[in-house]
């Protein structure tokens, strides 16, 4: 059922990156979602769009957190997603 694409974009040694990825994984739902990381470092354009927002994290290609995950609402957004679906 991982239906969704949970895009996080980061950097390499970004503590806060880490912090998010910690959350995504603690949320308990990675049956619902596959992830994907994209490293900024490696496009210029996305150094520029994102250098100062890291961690961004996109659901479905939707802007669903910045700096921050919380656990809980990042596994409610999944999990409302998912209803949807069915």
């Amino acid at each position: 059922m991982r239906n969704n694409i949970v895009t996080i974009y980061s950097r390499p040694g970004c503590h806060l990156c880490e912090e998010a990825k910690a959350s995504i994984r603690a949320a308990g739902c990675d049956d619902l979602f596959r992830l994907e990381e994209i490293n900024i470092d490696d496009d210029r354009e996305l150094q520029e769009r994102y250098k100062y927002e890291i961690p961004v994290v996109l659901i479905n290609g939707n802007k669903a957190f910045k700096h921050k995950v919380d656990s809980a609402e990042f596994r409610e957004k999944l999990r409302r997603l998912a209803r949807a679906e069915n």
